[in-house]
């Protein structure tokens, strides 16, 4: 082994390992996902609780309610974030602390 291949070998060693952790993490993270869809589907589906006694279901003007919730949330999410990428772009955000260090 000539003395480039091994310093190949070793500056690529780093960029393995993190692409391993890479991997790991998007593994437990999927397993997540797939054990929160499972709990959330036997939640929904099961027309019982615990103690045996049977649940009601959900109307059709609670769907309404829900998906309006959900929707308004997210908009207000979407708004929030775009107002704090617009202030740091304007440069607003230096300004502010550019205040307190005086």
């Amino acid at each position: 082994m000539n003395a480039r291949s091994r310093h190949v070998r070793q500056a690529m060693a780093p960029v393995e390992s993190k692409h391993a952790g890479l991997w790991i993490t998007l593994a437990v993270l999927g397993m997540f996902l797939v054990l929160a869809l499972a709990f959330s589907y036997v939640g929904w589906t099961s027309s019982s609780d615990a103690t045996g006694h049977q649940m009601q279901q959900m109307s059709t003007s609670g769907y309404v309610a829900m998906t309006l919730g959900i929707v308004a949330t997210l908009a207000l999410g979407v708004g929030l974030m775009t107002l704090v990428f617009y202030s740091n772009r304007k440069g607003h955000d230096e300004d502010a602390n550019a205040d307190r260090s005086r």
